[in-house]
C-alpha cells in the first residue's frame, strides 16, 4: 500500500497560508502607520485634512481646493514654528520657507506661485488646473510627513 504524499498540500492549506501571509502584511502597515503618525499629533491631524482635501478636490473648484490648500499650509507651518515664526511669512519668503523646509526638494518656487496669488484673487482670475491642485497635495503631504521622521 502506498503512502498519501504530504506535498504539494490540499487547497486548506494553500488558501490558510495566503490567508495568514495577508493578516501579518496588514498588521505590519498598520504598525508601521501608527508609528509614522501617532494618534492625536497634528501630524496625523494634518495628515488626515490634507488626504480629505485630496478627495474633497474632485468637487471644488481648483480655486476653491487652492484656498484650503494654502490654509492648511499656513495652520501646520504655525503649529511647526510657533506663531511668531510663522505667521510674518507671505508671498514669496512663504514659498521660499515652503522650499527650504522640504528635504524631497519640491520647486515650491516654481510650481506653487498659485497658493499666492489664486486664493486672494477674484474668480476667474487664474486658470488652474486639477492636475496642478493635486500635485502640490501631494508635495504638502510629502512635506507633512518629512517633518516627522526629522523629528523623530
Amino acid at each position: 500500500m502506498d503512502q498519501v504524499s504530504w506535498w504539494p498540500p490540499a487547497i486548506g492549506w494553500w488558501l490558510l497560508a495566503a490567508a495568514v501571509l495577508g493578516l501579518l502584511v496588514l498588521l505590519w502597515w498598520g504598525f508601521r502607520n501608527l508609528r509614522a503618525y501617532p494618534p492625536g499629533t497634528w501630524h496625523r491631524d494634518a495628515r488626515n485634512q490634507l488626504l480629505a482635501l485630496k478627495k474633497l478636490s474632485r468637487q471644488l473648484t481648483p480655486e476653491q481646493s487652492l484656498r484650503e490648500l494654502s490654509e492648511l499650509l499656513r495652520r501646520i507651518a504655525v503649529t511647526r514654528l510657533g506663531r511668531e515664526q510663522a505667521a510674518g511669512l507671505t508671498g514669496e519668503d512663504w514659498l521660499a520657507w515652503l522650499q527650504q523646509q522640504d528635504p524631497a526638494s519640491f520647486a515650491w518656487q516654481e510650481k506653487a506661485t498659485v497658493l499666492i496669488t489664486v486664493p486672494y484673487a477674484p474668480p476667474g482670475y487664474a486658470s488652474v488646473s486639477q492636475e496642478q491642485v493635486i500635485k502640490l497635495i501631494n508635495a504638502a503631504l510629502n512635506w507633512a510627513r518629512y517633518d516627522r521622521k526629522a523629528r523623530s
